[in-house]
């Protein structure tokens, strides 16, 4: 079998270091962690927790809609609980999409620049008028 790019993985923004840690410890369960690779693992372990996470309230959702726990839930709850994954995934598109919202409205603007930046577009359309081009 041949890989598309000739056979060769590039990982960007790690360091060889914390990529051999990593390795490391996922072939023999042991690491060292060093000022190089200690980012990396606060990093994955921030993502483990999150999976972690998914994963314990996936298999909750699905163990409660599917009855393998025996537990008969009344039908109103049913009704409830078989599109909640979809109502959380919409809510937090709805989040994302206020947070970037809130931070475009309440973006500082920057006077001094915008100041220079008029200068800079005046100077140009002087400059290209002295070419002879009209605007």
């Amino acid at each position: 079998m041949r890989e598309r790019d000739g056979g060769s993985v590039t990982i960007t923004n790690l360091s060889s270091k914390a990529v051999k840690a990593f390795l490391d410890y996922a072939y023999t369960g042991e690491t060292q962690i060093t000022d190089d690779n200690v980012e990396m693992f606060f990093q994955l372990s921030s993502f483990l927790q999150w999976l972690w996470g998914l994963a314990l309230l996936g298999s909750t959702w699905a163990a409660l809609t599917t009855g393998a726990l025996g537990l008969e839930l009344p039908s109103p709850c049913r009704e409830v609980l078989w599109p909640l994954p979809a109502y959380l995934l919409v809510s937090a598109g709805y989040y994302a999409l206020g947070t970037v919202g809130y931070c475009v409205a309440t973006f500082h603007d920057c006077e001094d620049a915008a100041r220079e930046l008029q200068s800079q577009v005046q100077e140009a359309c002087a400059d290209l008028a002295r070419r002879g081009m009209r605007f």
